[in-house]
């Protein structure tokens, strides 16, 4: 006989008793635990309170259950009702400073050599071109990898789809002396590829005018792709795998010799990492699109990007194309016609649905792309539900003084004026599949923001988090949604300052 399934809601006390009698409902234990949380985040019984504060000279970083201050050196876990010390790093040189991390996990379906890559760890680069792989939990360093003695490498990033990351060198810019001695600087900059699990060598490959043309300003590698960046506003896009396929000279393994080095170890001072990907003709360009600020995005489905072309007349307005026929969806071009001194922002949803948040000073719309692929009709951007402030959308242009004269306003107030409530921006938690949105306002005087939240499918707003510190927009701030806790990093002139907030039982 079948178990027997109840259809509907089910409150987090039932979910409880059945996992104590063994009972189990399709999906796993973890999302089971998710909803029991949900459920408990949105009772009235429930508030988040201010658990704690710390002011920092240096740069705030929130990720993961962890806040890093003093440029990563100490490490505070979120877990606790309020936050601890995780650990705390000998102070650093500035030549052995990190300027730049990346926290990394592997997933848990995959099988290690070694017992440390099966736990989170810190990838940190230091000032002397040092890659290290430090504990996430004991600030240990795991390992540790020289990059190069010719170049210098400043930035970190994720390809998170191919398990990879990259280190990018600063660019070499032409002297005046150079130029006037016409000596030309055809390397722009170097890019050393990993993978993460475990923490390996793909390649470094050196990105030169010769190759990729002149006017290069930026490199980045995303969803396999290599992303090139031109000061006449154009993107292109290179396959990454294409170029490894034809260009991989040699592999590489991280310890061991390498004849690109004369028999020296790779990874090690002074040899650091030789250049095995060695392009010598252009790979052919996957896409290419001119856009504003060289900004556009790829995402949906089927597969579409958004982008505004960088013309006057198209200011403020964002195009939603299809990537395969580079042709414009019907209604694909979003414009929320604001006068505010912050441009609207754009961008897909980080859930995976392939629906759009636009995201303006009073509206945040939820767009959603209606179309087939290979149907040889255009696909369609419809609104899947939007979420708006409390505001009087005709203020009066005329006040009256206390002596009884009227004064009429000559300037319209702007969309992100102090004084009217106005959205910031939002954040998405996808375990708990509810959306964190900021609201300010400032019409006491003081400017206030507190959090709405929403479900994640329909828009709902389900409940609001007040945030006890002021909120001021001159600043700027960072808000995390993490589960049971909400962190607020804001950098006032010189300081960073951090909030953390933690779920509890509601004050009587």
């Amino acid at each position: 006989m079948a178990p027997y399934r109840r259809k509907g809601a089910v409150n987090a006390a039932e979910l409880l008793s059945r996992r104590s009698r063994g009972i189990r409902e399709a999906g796993t234990l973890s999302r089971h635990n998710m909803r029991v949380l949900r459920g408990i985040i949105l009772q009235d019984s429930r508030e988040f309170i201010k658990a704690w504060s710390k002011t920092s000279k240096s740069t705030i970083k929130y990720q993961d259950g962890k806040i890093y201050l003093q440029n990563f050196q100490n490490c505070y876990s979120c877990v606790y009702s309020e936050p601890q010390l995780l650990y705390k790093l000998p102070k650093r040189s500035k030549l052995e400073k990190f300027e730049d991390a990346l926290l990394c996990q592997s997933s848990l379906e995959s099988t290690l050599a070694s017992p440390s890559d099966h736990k989170p760890s810190l990838l940190a680069l230091t000032a002397d071109n040092w890659l290290c792989r430090l504990s996430a939990e004991t600030g240990e360093e795991l390992q540790r990898v020289y990059l190069s003695s010719k170049h210098k490498f400043r930035y970190l990033g994720w390809d998170v789809t191919q398990e990879i990351f990259y280190v990018k060198s600063v660019q070499n810019k032409e002297s005046s002396l150079a130029r006037q001695a016409g000596i030309t600087q055809n390397t722009v900059m170097h890019m050393a590829i990993f993978h993460v699990f475990p923490l390996q060598i793909l390649g470094m490959l050196e990105i030169n005018k010769k190759i990729f043309g002149n006017g290069v300003t930026d490199v980045d590698l995303s969803l396999g792709v290599l992303v090139v960046s031109y000061s006449n506003k154009s993107v292109k896009l290179y396959s990454f795998e294409h170029i490894v396929q034809k260009c991989l000279t040699e592999k590489l393994m991280l310890g061991k010799q390498s004849s690109l080095l004369g028999g020296k170890t790779v990874g090690v001072t002074p040899f650091g990492i030789p250049v095995n990907i060695q392009i010598t003709d252009c790979p052919p360009v996957l896409f290419e699109v001119s856009c504003a600020h060289n900004s556009f995005q790829i995402g949906g489905y089927p597969w579409h990007y958004i982008y505004t072309p960088p013309h006057k007349s198209h200011e403020g307005t964002h195009h939603i194309c299809s990537l395969k026929e580079s042709t414009l969806a019907i209604n694909g071009i979003q414009n929320m016609d604001c006068c505010s001194l912050v441009s609207d922002a754009i961008f897909f949803h980080p859930d995976d649905s392939g629906r759009i948040f636009h995201v303006g000073p009073a509206t945040i719309n939820v767009l959603k792309i209606k179309g087939e692929l290979n149907s040889g009709l255009p696909s369609k951007v419809v609104k899947d539900f939007s979420m708006a402030t409390l505001r009087n959308n005709n203020p009066s242009q005329v006040t009256v003084t206390s002596s009884g004269r009227t004064v009429k306003k000559r300037f319209h107030q702007l969309d992100d004026d102090p004084d009217l409530e106005t959205f910031h921006m939002v954040e998405y938690e996808d375990e708990l599949d509810l959306l964190a949105v900021v609201v300010t306002n400032g019409e006491e005087g003081e400017g206030r923001a507190h959090i709405r939240l929403h479900d994640n499918q329909s828009g709902q707003l389900l409940r609001t988090v007040d945030l006890e510190e002021p909120w001021d927009e001159t600043y700027r701030h960072e808000l995390f949604f993490d589960k049971d806790t909400i962190v607020h990093i804001e950098q006032k002139n010189t300081n960073f300052c951090c909030h953390v907030y933690k779920l509890k039982a509601a004050r009587k």
